[in-house]
């Protein structure tokens, strides 16, 4: 019996070193909500997670990228990306972007939003996307296990948004084709539900369509 040829790896070269040393600079300074962990820490761990479920050198660029637009300039950023690496990642960091303008618009309008615009991305965008919100996802059952309730003070949403938002996204994401990063969030989201539970005055599911989660200045997200 043969075995399995198994797939050749994305070819990455000189385009993703140069990504990564301007996403350092883009990011520089910024750190994870309230944290002393540096924010390319994150766009690392988003692009290590797109390179492992397939994704080529541009899905891998698009990831390091993926937050300069919202956070380091807006469409002139865009812009920019796409003069330095070209189309295809200029429109999946558009598609996994969502925010252009400063001051950003309320939480719950600019998620609403997004949820909406994802249901008409291509694949390749959804991927990354996929694997920004598992990172997110992982980080917050983490931070919830070392800091429980008081990491809700970092998010926008506070508790009862935030569980809302990432079981919606979940959702989206579950109506194509699963694939090892979608079911990967599915998992994540139904831990940390299950890990936040004592915690939660109401269930995640019973936020309306559009809530009013007070908004927080000095946050990400």
């Amino acid at each position: 019996m043969k075995k399995a040829k198994a797939p050749s790896p994305p070819k990455l070269g000189s385009r993703l070193q140069r990504a990564f040393r301007y996403a350092a600079a883009k990011h520089a300074g910024q750190t994870r909500k309230q944290t002393a962990v540096p924010y390319l820490s994150h766009l690392m761990a988003v692009t290590s997670l797109v390179l492992e479920a397939g994704g080529d050198e541009d899905m891998g660029i698009a990831a390091l990228l993926h937050d300069v637009v919202e956070d380091c300039g807006g469409m002139p950023r865009l812009r920019e990306i796409r003069r330095r690496f070209g189309p295809r990642v200029a429109k999946i960091v558009e598609g996994c972007t969502d925010s252009f303008v400063n001051p950003k618009l309320e939480w719950m309008v600019r998620k609403g939003e997004y949820l909406k615009k994802l249901k008409h991305h291509d694949d390749e965008t959804r991927l990354v996307s996929a694997c920004d919100k598992l990172h997110n996802v992982r980080t917050v059952i983490a931070d919830y296990r070392q800091d429980g309730e008081r990491i809700w003070r970092r998010f926008n949403g506070g508790r009862e948004g935030t569980l809302w938002y990432y079981r919606a996204l979940s959702n989206e994401f579950q109506r194509r084709k699963a694939n090892r990063i979608t079911g990967e969030l599915a998992i994540a989201v139904a831990e940390v539900e299950r890990t936040t539970a004592n915690g939660r005055e109401r269930s995640a599911s019973d936020l309306p369509a559009v809530a009013t989660a007070p908004r927080r200045r000095g946050v990400r997200r």
